[in-house]
């Protein structure tokens, strides 16, 4: 953990008790070593960002709420034991989940280079054993299938399910994380597919509205 120590130095004293703050408020229990590691990835995002520009949120404590808190908001609907994180970005909200809940094997999947470089050296650095990041386009990705399938900030629903359909499991859910634009997409959703539950998101911290609507193949309960 002598790495991870190295990284929490390099963070402004306020964010810790900041994430502490949040995750209390989202009633999210961590460890010690959970806590930790989330503020690994912090600092790790924090200072990749400064060179290679992996997020528009430049602020770290800004990074507390709109990507570690924003992602921890789904944990109580994140079942897995399978989880890929479609468009996952800088590893968003993989990365998170997959610090907050060990059992859950996290494929993260972008097409972004850059991204994915960032998402094997937080893996490495942060000591995660139930992450796989994978560069391809959703297009292309031939992995097998996923019990349930996660966007952040991918696409809209449409192209969310047309380009993963083949991805979920026969009884697999895909997890979308929208803001208040929802309705109308959900107005063209795919046949065949049905919104199953839809829950508002309370992120800390923040006033923006925050859902995440649940998706199945018609039929499935």
């Amino acid at each position: 953990m002598n790495g991870i120590t190295t990284l929490l130095n390099s963070l402004p004293a306020q964010v810790a008790p900041r994430l502490t703050q949040g995750l209390n408020a989202l009633g999210t229990p961590v460890t010690a070593e959970q806590r930790d590691q989330l503020l690994g990835l912090l600092a790790l995002l924090h200072k990749w960002n400064r060179a290679y520009n992996l997020t528009a949120v430049r602020d770290v404590n800004d990074m507390v709420s709109r990507h570690v808190l924003d992602s921890a908001a789904v944990l109580p609907y994140v079942e897995g034991p399978t989880l890929l994180d479609v468009g996952a970005g800088p590893g968003l909200p993989g990365l998170v989940l997959s610090i907050l809940k060990p059992e859950l094997a996290v494929t993260l999947l972008d097409s972004n280079g850059k991204k994915v470089r960032f998402q094997r050296q937080a893996v490495m650095e942060l000591g995660l054993t139930n992450v796989t990041p994978v560069q391809a386009r959703v297009e292309a990705f031939t992995g097998s299938s996923f019990d349930q399938v996660i966007s952040r900030a991918f696409a809209s629903l449409v192209d969310f399910v047309n380009l993963t359909r083949k991805l979920p499991t026969v009884q697999g859910q895909w997890l979308a994380m929208k803001g208040p634009g929802a309705n109308d997409e959900l107005r063209d959703l795919p046949d065949g597919i049905q919104l199953y539950a839809r829950h508002t998101l309370d992120v800390p911290f923040e006033t923006a509205e925050r859902q995440l609507l649940i998706l199945t193949p018609q039929g499935v309960e």
